[in-house]
Parts: C-alpha cells; sequence; structure tokens
C-alpha cells in the first residue's frame, strides 16, 4: 500500500541504531521528524537530526498521544527495540495502556501491536511502514561473508528457516538454534540474545542460527533485525552460522558484521 508521507512524521523510538538512521534518512529526505524516545542510550544520536525529542516510558502511551497532537502529527512510525519483559518487572503504565491491555485478547507481539494501532488511528494518528526510510538495511540473497556454507550447515539453513517460519506463524518469535537437523532453541518473549545462548550453550560449538520475517509480515512493526551483537552473542556461546531472510531481515552494523564472521571463521549468510 503507497502512503503519501506528510512533511512532519512522529517517531516513537525504541534503542540501537535503526532509530538514528530513520530520522538521518527522513530529515535528508527533506521530512520533519518528531521523536519520541523510549530508550536514553540513543537519545543524544537522535537530537543531530530530530528537530525535537521527547523521552517517554514505553507504557506512557497516552503522553504520547499528547505530544503527537501537540506537534500536530497524524503519521507516525515505530523503530527500534522495546523488549516485551518490560510488562512482567514493575512496568510504569498509564490507564490508556491498562485499557489497551485488557482489551486484547492475548499479549503475544502481534494483538499488542494491532490493538495499539487501531487505538491510535482513532485519535487521527496512523502507523506508517517502518522500512520507508531504511531500505539499505535489507540484504540481497547471497553470502555476505567470505565462509560457505558446507553441506551440513545447509541442511541446517533450511531447516531452520522452515521452523523459524512456523513459530513466526503463531507469532512466539523469529529465531530458531538449529544443529544436525534438530531445533537447539526457539524465540520466545526472552528474545533474540537469550535465545541464542540458550541454543547454542546445547550445541558443540556449530550451531546455525536463523532469523526470518514472519509469514504476511506486517511492516508496520516488529521487522526481524541483527547486529553486531548477535554475532558475538553466537561467537560467545558457540554459533558457527547465521542467517537471515534475504530482503526481509535488517541487517544493522553490516559491514562490522561481515568482518567479524570473516575474522572468526563464522557463516553469514542471507537467504
Amino acid at each position: 500500500m503507497n502512503t503519501e508521507l506528510n512533511k512532519t512524521i512522529g517517531l516513537i523510538a525504541g534503542d540501537g541504531e535503526l532509530p538514528v538512521s530513520l530520522a538521518r534518512n527522513a530529515t535528508a529526505a527533506g521530512h520533519e521528524i518528531i521523536a519520541i524516545s523510549l530508550s536514553p542510550d540513543n537519545k543524544k544520536e537522535l537530537e543531530k537530526y530530530a528537530k525535537k525529542v521527547y523521552s517517554c516510558g514505553a507504557g506512557e502511551v497516552q503522553k504520547m498521544i499528547n505530544i503527537a497532537h501537540k506537534e500536530g502529527i497524524t503519521q507516525i512510525t515505530f523503530i527500534g527495540k522495546v523488549s516485551k519483559t518490560m510488562l512482567l518487572r514493575n512496568p510504569r503504565l498509564d490507564s490508556k495502556a491498562i485499557s489497551l491491555l485488557k482489551q486484547a485478547k492475548r499479549l503475544n507481539d502481534d494483538a499488542l501491536m494491532l490493538k495499539l494501532i487501531e487505538s491510535l488511528a482513532e485519535d487521527n494518528l496512523h502507523v506508517i511502514d517502518q522500512t520507508i526510510f531504511l531500505k539499505e538495511y535489507f540484504p540481497q540473497k547471497g553470502v555476505l561473508g567470505k565462509y560457505l556454507p558446507d553441506e551440513v550447515q545447509q541442511i541446517d539453513i533450511e531447516y531452520g528457516f522452515h521452523i523459524a517460519k512456523a513459530i513466526g506463524g503463531l507469532d512466539l518469535g523469529q529465531t530458531v538454534v538449529v544443529q544436525n537437523k534438530m531445533a537447539l532453541a526457539v524465540e520466545a518473549i526472552e528474545g533474540t540474545d537469550r535465545a541464542i545462548e540458550r541454543g547454542c550453550k546445547l550445541g558443540n560449538g556449530s550451531a546455525v542460527v536463523v532469523k526470518t520475517s514472519k509469514p504476511d509480515q506486517d511492516k508496520r512493526f516488529d521487522i526481524p533485525a541483527v547486529g553486531l551483537r548477535t554475532m558475538k552473542t553466537m561467537k560467545k556461546f558457540g554459533g558457527k552460522v547465521l542467517a537471515v531472510e534475504a530482503g526481509e531481515t535488517f541487517v544493522v552494523e553490516k559491514e562490522k558484521m561481515v568482518e567479524f564472521a570473516d575474522r572468526h571463521k563464522m557463516v553469514f549468510i542471507a537467504v
């Protein structure tokens, strides 16, 4: 669906490099970004490119809506990591957030985000595609480093891709760890790094990590992403191959990831 973009766009920014890159690219394309930062880690970088940067807790939904109305924003985009474990650990939830949680039939990622998007639309706030300003982060199919998967690794990549799509369809996660045609770990609420740690510890130093998008991925939220931290976690716990879905997975710090993979004789491939 093609959406005509407004001059001013709201950015609800989680952790990591992607919110900063989106703000930079959108500004370069002639838009003004009003950012609502949910993480202090990248706020200073956001301030370099966004016209204004506000701070909010991830559960302060009404505050975000109020900021958007104050700034005359009708289009917003979400990008960056926001851990769902905040719902389990003393969350700061305002009355709007609590109401949305009560209305949600399930608390999986898609159900929560779709309920939030529906509620925002009632306040004339329309969520747009995450990928519009970040196309360069999607790798094309092929080996990204210099090491090719061997025959056994290729079989595990194909098996892992199948399993990852299956758990994505259930909205459990997007990452699996496999070895010798066995699933060692599937991602759930703990997130990618913990799933990699758990799975790779069960392997013998040759585990294969596969990350894919969900079937019928909604590009307004939850696009899968990997970065240098992913690769370092794999190296620490015994991962040998990282396979991501080509054209559907954000690869952050690609050059650093390729250099790290090549230095440690790891396979890095888009499939």
